[in-house]
């Protein structure tokens, strides 16, 4: 609760964070439309495979020339993370096999990591993060994305003493979205293909919010970060408000949806109907926890919690997250207190690359949001050797998958870069 001090204390000290941001798209675009109203925090450097499209970044985001000017500019991420003037690194790419070099470059260079890239943490975080406690550095989960929200929600609840019962994200979902490409993504958000454009949205990428993929890798990610369990078959999405998140999200033996306490779950605004779901939680976070005695359940009515009918279960939740606009809160948490707000801690699951159509051998896939496979969320021991969505991307395939099929490591021809080694380690640790 004390970051803007201690901020402000770094800036009379002369000696504000230094931050080098790789990758300049949306998250980190947010981030620096920040920084010039942040004390205490000092853009130096950015990496970029495009110097115009960083020039771009910044002037859109209303830095001026001379501001502009004062960055050095690096094509390459692990050279950024590298440089002398250099605290922080935040990993922005959202590619998980150059995220992973590049944060492994960070903590080897003895910076902190700040790991936008989710896609990379959920097959790798647990084992970059023993890497940089051993350095003597911090890496972390960004605190504005719903997996380090979440983090702080399962941690507050904790802290006062309540057992987990459920937590995650709200989503716009339906079933039929599991199959959705590029090429129709925006009948679903209501857009022609000329707005998107227009606007700068990625097809890819937003696929990938709507085809049930990045909330499997968000999910995993909390369930690596705060030993919560995955469903034994996958997300569910339930249409859910938020007045009935202690309602729906208790285990089935109470009447929920959930297998048993300590799940992650994400619900949908969408009843299965199409019809929005009343006072829904489609952009939030939340978490529901169960009291521990007969007293804090009456607490819990007489100070307006939303409860299930029982009064045992109870549930909190945060409305909106602002992404790059609260990354600020990572990096100097990391600079100033060498502690990550939420940061991955074991393999409590992974996310399963699913065929959407019938493959051929032969054919290379093309990874999250795509034509060809979307992420679900499972243990690991219903994972098995499945191929992670985050290795899903360039490789071939061997033989013939049919749609709906679970893709295994062993049906792909893998290479045998840094974050493959890394998650064959950690998967080899787990069984």
């Amino acid at each position: 609760m004390n970051l803007a001090t201690l901020a402000a204390e770094a800036v009379a000290r002369n000696r504000p964070v230094r931050v080098g941001l790789i990758g300049a798209g949306k998250f980190g675009s947010m981030f620096l439309s920040q920084v010039p109203t942040i004390a205490g925090i000092e853009v130096t450097a950015i990496a970029e495979l495009d110097h115009a499209r960083m020039v771009a970044a910044c002037t859109a985001v209303g830095w001026d020339t001379a501001r502009i000017d004062t960055l050095s500019y690096e094509e390459s991420g692990a050279e950024l993370a590298k440089r002398d003037d250099v605290d922080v690194v935040i990993e922005a790419t959202g590619n998980p096999r150059a995220g992973t070099e590049h944060a492994l470059a960070a903590i080897e260079a003895g910076k902190h990591v700040v790991m936008v890239n989710v896609e990379a943490d959920v097959m790798v975080g647990p084992l970059l993060a023993q890497m940089a406690r051993a350095q003597g550095v911090c890496y972390s989960m960004a605190y504005g994305d719903q997996p380090a929200l979440v983090s702080e929600m399962v941690d507050w609840a904790r802290a006062t003493g309540f057992d987990i019962t459920a937590a995650g994200k709200g989503t716009k979902y339906l079933p039929i979205y599991h199959t959705v490409t590029p090429d129709n993504v925006w009948d679903y958000y209501g857009l022609s293909a000329d707005q998107a454009r227009a606007a700068g949205m990625n097809p890819q990428m937003f696929n990938s919010f709507l085809d049930g993929t990045k909330s499997a890798i968000e999910m995993v990610a909390i369930a690596n970060a705060c030993g919560l369990d995955v469903p034994e078959t996958g997300l569910s999405f339930p249409p859910c408000g938020v007045d009935d998140l202690a309602h729906v999200l208790r285990p089935k033996e109470f009447g929920g949806r959930l297998e048993k306490r300590g799940m992650v779950e994400t619900i949908s605004s969408l009843e299965r109907d199409g019809r929005d779901v009343f006072r829904d939680l489609r952009w939030g976070v939340y978490v529901v926890f169960e009291a521990p005695n007969d007293y804090a359940a009456s607490c819990f009515k007489q100070y307006g919690l939303p409860t299930d009918s029982t009064g045992q279960f109870a549930a909190m939740y945060k409305p909106f997250h602002l992404i790059g606009l609260e990354l600020s809160i990572s990096v100097l948490s990391a600079a100033l207190r060498n502690e990550p707000t939420g940061q991955s801690r074991e393999m409590r699951g992974t996310v399963a690359s699913i065929a959407k159509r019938d493959l051929n051998a032969g054919e290379v896939l093309d990874g999250e949001g795509g034509y060809t496979v979307w992420g679900q969320a499972l243990p690991l021991s219903a994972a098995q050797n499945a191929l992670p969505i985050g290795l899903a991307h360039g490789v071939r395939l061997k033989r013939n998958i049919s749609a709906g099929s679970q893709i295994t490591m062993s049906d792909v021809e893998l290479g045998s870069d840094t974050a493959t080694q890394f998650y064959q380690e950690l998967i080899g640790r787990a069984f």
